[in-house]
Protein backbone atom coordinates (compact mmCIF):
# COMPACT_ATOMS: atom_id res chain seq x y z
CA UNK A 1 0.00 0.00 0.00
CA UNK A 2 1.32 3.17 -1.16
CA UNK A 3 -0.05 6.26 1.88
CA UNK A 4 0.50 9.70 0.82
CA UNK A 5 1.29 12.41 3.89
CA UNK A 6 0.69 15.83 3.25
CA UNK A 7 1.80 18.48 5.36
CA UNK A 8 -0.76 21.50 5.02
CA UNK A 9 1.67 24.14 6.49
CA UNK A 10 4.81 23.74 4.25
CA UNK A 11 2.55 22.39 1.24
CA UNK A 12 5.17 19.34 1.17
CA UNK A 13 4.34 15.72 1.03
CA UNK A 14 5.85 12.34 1.62
CA UNK A 15 5.51 8.88 0.33
CA UNK A 16 5.65 5.79 2.58
CA UNK A 17 5.34 2.69 1.20
CA UNK A 18 4.12 -0.60 3.14
CA UNK A 19 3.81 -4.37 2.61
CA UNK A 20 0.54 -5.34 4.70
CA UNK A 21 -2.46 -3.25 4.00
CA UNK A 22 -3.22 -0.44 7.40
CA UNK A 23 -5.71 1.68 8.24
CA UNK A 24 -8.41 -1.26 7.14
CA UNK A 25 -11.66 -0.50 8.40
CA UNK A 26 -11.37 3.26 8.16
CA UNK A 27 -13.45 5.56 6.89
CA UNK A 28 -12.79 8.23 5.06
CA UNK A 29 -12.72 11.99 7.23
CA UNK A 30 -11.10 9.83 10.81
CA UNK A 31 -8.47 11.03 12.65
CA UNK A 32 -5.61 8.28 12.78
CA UNK A 33 -2.33 8.01 14.72
CA UNK A 34 0.67 7.59 12.64
CA UNK A 35 2.78 5.41 15.12
CA UNK A 36 2.78 2.21 13.04
CA UNK A 37 4.29 4.35 10.57
CA UNK A 38 6.86 5.50 11.90
CA UNK A 39 6.04 8.26 12.47
CA UNK A 40 5.33 8.54 16.42
CA UNK A 41 3.11 11.49 17.86
CA UNK A 42 1.60 12.40 14.51
CA UNK A 43 -2.18 12.52 13.98
CA UNK A 44 -3.64 13.04 10.39
CA UNK A 45 -7.07 12.49 8.89
CA UNK A 46 -7.68 10.48 5.86
CA UNK A 47 -8.81 12.19 2.61
CA UNK A 48 -9.19 9.86 0.47
CA UNK A 49 -7.40 6.65 -1.59
CA UNK A 50 -7.80 4.64 -4.76
CA UNK A 51 -7.85 0.82 -5.31
CA UNK A 52 -5.30 -1.11 -7.29
CA UNK A 53 -7.43 -1.09 -10.69
CA UNK A 54 -6.98 3.02 -9.69
CA UNK A 55 -10.76 3.72 -9.18
CA UNK A 56 -11.04 6.94 -6.87
CA UNK A 57 -12.33 5.98 -3.11
CA UNK A 58 -15.66 8.45 -2.76
CA UNK A 59 -16.51 9.87 1.00
CA UNK A 60 -20.26 9.87 0.53
CA UNK A 61 -20.23 6.12 -0.82
CA UNK A 62 -20.97 3.48 1.85
CA UNK A 63 -18.83 0.30 2.11
CA UNK A 64 -15.81 -1.49 0.47
CA UNK A 65 -17.17 -2.33 -2.69
CA UNK A 66 -16.80 -0.55 -6.16
CA UNK A 67 -19.97 0.28 -7.56
CA UNK A 68 -21.30 2.00 -10.91
CA UNK A 69 -22.78 5.62 -9.97
CA UNK A 70 -24.32 8.45 -11.79
CA UNK A 71 -22.09 11.22 -11.13
CA UNK A 72 -22.45 14.76 -11.95
CA UNK A 73 -19.67 16.62 -10.48
CA UNK A 74 -16.81 15.69 -8.21
CA UNK A 75 -14.38 13.15 -7.07
CA UNK A 76 -13.77 10.59 -10.07
CA UNK A 77 -15.30 12.79 -12.30
CA UNK A 78 -14.75 15.68 -14.50
CA UNK A 79 -16.77 17.89 -16.56
CA UNK A 80 -16.64 18.91 -20.34
CA UNK A 81 -20.01 20.65 -20.80
CA UNK A 82 -22.87 22.09 -18.22
CA UNK A 83 -25.11 20.11 -17.18
CA UNK A 84 -23.53 16.59 -18.18
CA UNK A 85 -23.58 13.35 -16.13
CA UNK A 86 -21.98 10.00 -16.36
CA UNK A 87 -22.22 6.56 -14.52
CA UNK A 88 -18.57 5.85 -13.38
CA UNK A 89 -16.77 3.26 -11.61
CA UNK A 90 -15.70 4.30 -8.08
CA UNK A 91 -15.09 2.56 -4.62
CA UNK A 92 -17.15 3.23 -1.15
CA UNK A 93 -15.95 5.10 1.75
CA UNK A 94 -14.42 2.06 3.48
CA UNK A 95 -10.51 1.19 3.49
CA UNK A 96 -10.25 -2.42 2.27
CA UNK A 97 -7.20 -4.63 1.12
CA UNK A 98 -7.94 -3.70 -2.28
CA UNK A 99 -7.20 -0.23 -1.42
CA UNK A 100 -3.76 0.35 -3.28
CA UNK A 101 -2.91 4.06 -2.21
CA UNK A 102 -4.18 6.25 0.66
CA UNK A 103 -3.73 9.52 0.84
CA UNK A 104 -3.76 11.36 4.44
CA UNK A 105 -3.31 15.26 6.09
CA UNK A 106 -1.23 16.00 8.83
CA UNK A 107 -3.42 17.24 11.71
CA UNK A 108 -1.38 17.44 14.89
CA UNK A 109 2.44 17.27 13.91
CA UNK A 110 5.01 15.16 16.13
CA UNK A 111 8.75 15.67 15.41
CA UNK A 112 8.94 17.53 12.37
CA UNK A 113 12.51 16.00 11.45
CA UNK A 114 11.65 12.78 11.19
CA UNK A 115 8.98 13.90 8.92
CA UNK A 116 11.44 15.51 7.10
CA UNK A 117 13.61 12.39 6.37
CA UNK A 118 10.56 10.55 4.62
CA UNK A 119 10.63 13.66 1.70
CA UNK A 120 12.91 12.27 -0.85
CA UNK A 121 15.63 15.19 -1.66
CA UNK A 122 15.30 17.32 -4.30
CA UNK A 123 18.12 16.15 -7.00
CA UNK A 124 20.35 18.97 -8.33
CA UNK A 125 19.59 18.86 -12.40
CA UNK A 126 22.98 18.72 -13.80
CA UNK A 127 22.75 20.29 -17.31
CA UNK A 128 23.13 17.93 -19.70
CA UNK A 129 24.64 18.31 -22.96
CA UNK A 130 23.67 17.04 -25.92
CA UNK A 131 25.74 14.68 -28.68
CA UNK A 132 26.29 17.94 -30.78
CA UNK A 133 27.49 19.96 -28.07
CA UNK A 134 29.64 17.12 -26.95
CA UNK A 135 31.39 16.84 -30.26
CA UNK A 136 31.73 20.44 -30.57
CA UNK A 137 33.08 20.62 -27.50
CA UNK A 138 35.68 17.45 -27.90
CA UNK A 139 36.80 19.33 -30.89
CA UNK A 140 37.66 22.76 -29.77
CA UNK A 141 40.11 20.21 -27.24
CA UNK A 142 41.31 18.32 -30.33
CA UNK A 143 42.14 21.26 -32.40
CA UNK A 144 46.01 20.60 -33.66
CA UNK A 145 46.13 17.35 -33.29
CA UNK A 146 46.93 15.74 -36.61
CA UNK A 147 46.42 12.04 -35.96
CA UNK A 148 43.17 12.83 -35.04
CA UNK A 149 42.17 14.93 -37.64
CA UNK A 150 43.17 12.03 -39.86
CA UNK A 151 41.31 9.48 -38.18
CA UNK A 152 38.36 11.63 -38.51
CA UNK A 153 38.75 12.04 -42.24
CA UNK A 154 39.41 8.16 -42.28
CA UNK A 155 35.62 7.60 -40.83
CA UNK A 156 33.98 10.43 -42.96
CA UNK A 157 34.94 8.81 -45.97
CA UNK A 158 34.09 5.16 -44.91
CA UNK A 159 30.79 6.58 -44.10
CA UNK A 160 30.15 8.14 -47.79
CA UNK A 161 30.26 4.78 -49.40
Amino acid sequence: MNIVIAEPKSGRSANKKTEEPVFLNRRIGEEVNLDNLGLPGFKAKITGGSDKQGFPMKPKMQGTARKKALLKKGIGFRTTIRGQMKRKNIRGNIISPETQQLNLVITQAGDMQIFEQLIPKQKIEEKKETIKEQMVKQSLENVGNTALAKEAKKIKSKSKR
